[in-house]
């Protein structure tokens, strides 16, 4: 996991703060896992077109999500954000789903970060890229949902079991994000388990919850708690009976 100090030294809240931004998948994932976990955080909402000079100095690369630790050292990427995150607490047993191992997740998630997202990414903005055609590389991301469709055809609505795992939340802001490019064109096509799943997923009062919509954060702000807990599986409560 890659990490870096904060030249400004410890969190004076004595928390953690994540700087994110509302509709970012990679800042949904960050949120997801850490409302799993019931980790309390200082949430920051970052204005992408004019980022807070704070954000910029704990992440000179300044894309969400970024979680600050109390001891200053800094986290810059969505998926370390999860793991670090998941590892202090994982009562959802995210990290651990019926039929996969954390190594199995972590292929398929890189499969997502690389050539799914480079294809998402010339589909849905086509014109910031030169020769990109967004149907050939709506095309290119179509060939990965069969992949997810085919995971969750013998499952019960998750990618490696009846319960989520990391796998699904940190790839399913993707697919989300993928459909609302087209939506009535993703809701017709043949990938009923997947687009199952995708529904089951934006209309859960999870995702609700970590949904919340914040006005962009200002140094002299108070402090803003995200403190959501989701509450797990009754199977998983039943496990640990």
């Amino acid at each position: 996991m890659a990490t870096r100090a904060y030249s400004c030294g410890m969190v004076s809240s004595g928390h953690p703060i994540l700087y994110s931004f509302r509709r970012c998948p990679y800042a949904m994932r960050a949120r997801l896992a850490l409302a799993s976990a019931g980790f309390t955080v200082e949430l920051r909402e970052i204005v992408l077109r004019d980022k807070a000079a704070d954000f910029v100095t704990a992440s000179p690369k300044a894309t969400v999500p970024v979680l600050v630790l109390p001891d200053g050292t800094v986290i810059e990427e969505s998926l370390d954000i999860m793991l670090h995150v998941l590892g202090q607490h994982d009562p959802e047993h995210l990290l651990r789903p019926p039929h996969a191992t954390q190594e199995d997740m972590l292929a398929l998630i890189a499969e997502f970060d690389g050539p799914f997202k480079t294809a998402l990414d010339r589909y849905k903005y086509a014109n910031r890229y030169d020769d990109a055609d967004p149907l050939n590389q709506r095309d290119k991301a179509a060939m990965f949902l069969h992949r997810l469709d085919d995971l969750l055809a013998p499952q019960v609505g998750f990618f490696y079991g009846s319960r989520p795992s990391l796998a699904d939340f940190a790839i399913l802001p993707f697919i989300r994000q993928f459909a609302n490019v087209d939506r009535a064109w993703f809701d017709a096509g043949p990938w009923l388990h997947l687009l199952s799943a995708l529904n089951q997923f934006t209309s859960s009062a999870r995702f609700a919850a970590i949904m919340g919509k914040y006005q962009k954060w200002q140094p002299a702000d108070p402090p803003l708690w995200f403190a959501v807990r989701a509450v797990p599986n009754a199977h998983i409560q039943a496990e640990n009976e």
